[in-house]
């Protein structure tokens, strides 16, 4: 039997991430200097894990900000406002000027908006959909991490907010109505192809987290996330796939082909 851990503290032991996100907002220290000090903790925490005998270590659950921010940069779901910013800046403070805005330099561009992690004390940026909402990979961070993981010769074990989750965390704007849970059809491929690149960087493992598991589901959501795994399993099929929830869940009246699920 192998274990594993479905995260770890990304904050540093010292609260290192904090004060250096702090200090590179403030213009105390360069870019630079806070990917340093990011990769620094990602590496002790890896290593620490590996230290205590962890045979699939999380990566990609570390955050400059929070996981859902992450797969909507990821994604490439930018509000339409955020657009110029994703063309003049980095893609860090393109990340930075969505969860907090950015005024400065002509610019003056609206945080998106934060809300509570379900009944949690944590928050997370929610992501902002329209009717013709598209999805490419924009970002690149899960497989930097991954590359960065095998090089120190950790058993790293990629971790991903799931698809259907994903979509059911975000709001639809604009004023066209619509359910952003059909939005799954565009989101999909790009997913599958997140997971097949993740599978020839030498992935093996996959955790997906989809605390919506937790909630009450409606029978078309139901539906549609046995489908997202079908779908997964089909076109991924040497990948094997954790499939994570938080607190209580119950699987009842969903069948998941070949899904490992804690």
């Amino acid at each position: 039997m192998q274990n594993h851990n479905l995260g770890y503290p990304r904050i540093g032991s010292q609260r290192e991430l904090k004060k250096a996100c702090e200090a590179y907002w403030s213009g105390k220290i360069s870019q630079e200097a806070l990917v340093q000090t990011a990769q620094s903790i990602r590496q002790k925490n890896w290593q620490t894990q590996q230290a205590a005998g962890i045979e699939l270590i999380p990566v990609n659950d570390f955050s400059f900000y929070d996981q859902v921010l992450d797969m909507s940069l990821l994604l490439g779901v930018i509000p339409k406002r955020h657009q110029a910013l994703a063309k003049a800046k980095s893609p860090l403070d393109l990340y930075f000027a969505m969860a907090r805005g950015y005024q400065k330099e002509g610019y003056d561009v609206t945080a998106m908006e934060m809300t509570k992690w379900f009944d949690t004390n944590y928050h997370y940026i929610v992501p902002e959909f329209i009717k013709d909402q598209t999805f490419e990979l924009f970002g690149t961070k899960v497989f930097d991490e991954f590359a960065e993981a095998k090089a120190l010769s950790i058993p790293a074990k990629p971790v991903l907010i799931g698809a259907v989750s994903y979509l059911l965390l975000g709001k639809e704007k604009g004023k066209e109505n619509f359910d952003r849970i059909d939005l799954i059809d565009k989101l999909l491929p790009v997913y599958i192809q997140i997971l097949q690149k993740l599978a020839a960087q030498g992935a093996t493992w996959v955790q997906i987290d989809e605390p919506y598991l937790v909630m009450d589901l409606s029978d078309k959501v139901r539906q549609i996330m046995a489908s997202v795994y079908a779908e997964i399993r089909k076109q991924v099929p040497d990948l094997k796939i954790i499939l994570a929830a938080y607190f209580a869940v119950s699987y009842t009246h969903l069948t998941l082909p070949t899904i490992y699920s804690v």
